[in-house]
């Protein structure tokens, strides 16, 4: 059997006018919830994700790729830049780096691999001799990895150090972050003719 009140209760209750009895026991949780309210588009977000986290493919060539090896170890960390391990395969990466000479025989090679990769994706040119031929001014090697796949941040260095990818990586990032500035093949889609069919 139950009793009103129960025991122990005061047995004068307050009345229902009372202001306290109405008033919203969340309203402090509420308003520190408003506060700490983040309010962005979701184009802004999803740039953001993809800057933070860029995976790269390597197509490590020459001397190069020692250095692109070595921005994995310990030492200089690349994971802490979001480009945790290098992908294996390109479809599971979304950022190319060509470090290194390129054969005219690689160059469709090369190609593909940039084809396989899903969108949106990049590429870093690292080293001189990927960016320009470098010292090797013959018929045999591209003289320049730009004419083969569209090429978004240039790493100067014969080899470049390891900070120097990781610096073109964070311009990258930038390029690719909260603005969503397009990439250079976006750019060379918008700016190609259309033809008319």
């Amino acid at each position: 059997m139950a009793l009103i009140p129960p025991p122990g209760s005061p047995i004068e209750r307050a009345p229902r006018t009372d202001p306290g009895i109405d008033r919203d026991l969340r309203a402090a949780e509420v308003e520190a919830f408003e506060k700490s309210l983040l309010i962005t588009t979701f184009e802004k977000a999803l740039h953001w994700a993809q800057a933070s986290s860029v995976w790269p493919a390597t197509f490590g060539l020459a001397c190069c790729a020692i250095e692109m090896m070595h921005t994995a170890t310990p030492r200089y960390d690349i994971a802490r830049f979001g480009a945790e391990v290098f992908r294996a395969t390109p479809r599971q990466a979304d950022l190319l780096i060509v470090s290194g000479r390129v054969a005219q025989k690689m160059a469709p090679v090369l190609r593909r691999i940039y084809d396989q990769m899903l969108e949106p994706k990049w590429v870093i040119s690292m080293g001189a001799c990927a960016s320009t031929g470098g010292v090797f001014n013959n018929y045999a090697l591209v003289q320049g990895v730009d004419k083969v796949v569209p090429v978004d941040v240039y790493v100067p260095g014969c080899p470049p150090r390891p900070e120097g990818l990781i610096e073109g990586i964070l311009v990258l990032q930038r390029l690719i972050g909260a603005n969503g500035l397009p990439s250079s093949s976006d750019l060379r889609r918008e700016i190609a003719p259309v033809s008319a069919g």
